[in-house]
């Protein structure tokens, strides 16, 4: 039996960690240099575990949501 959701150790703990897969999924999507996206805004919804970032690169702008437990992207909305 699997514990549920609000008893496994989430693998996007930290603002950094959630930044850093938004960053990375950006540069490998965009074929943009990582030191060139600029963090906007960070955000954790408590009810539903996901973490959004807003990043901002080359006149674009893109808010990514992601699954903390699984650490995964869930979606990249460009604005």
């Amino acid at each position: 039996m699997s514990p549920g959701i609000g008893l496994m150790k989430r693998r996007l703990e930290k603002e950094k960690d959630a930044i850093a897969l938004a960053t990375s999924g950006i540069a490998k999507k965009y074929d943009v240099k990582p030191e060139n996206i600029q963090t906007l805004e960070t955000k954790y919804h408590d009810d539903t575990g996901d973490w959004y970032v807003a990043l901002g690169w080359d006149g674009e702008k893109a808010i990514i949501q992601m699954d903390s437990v699984l650490a995964t992207i869930t979606e990249i909305k460009e604005i």
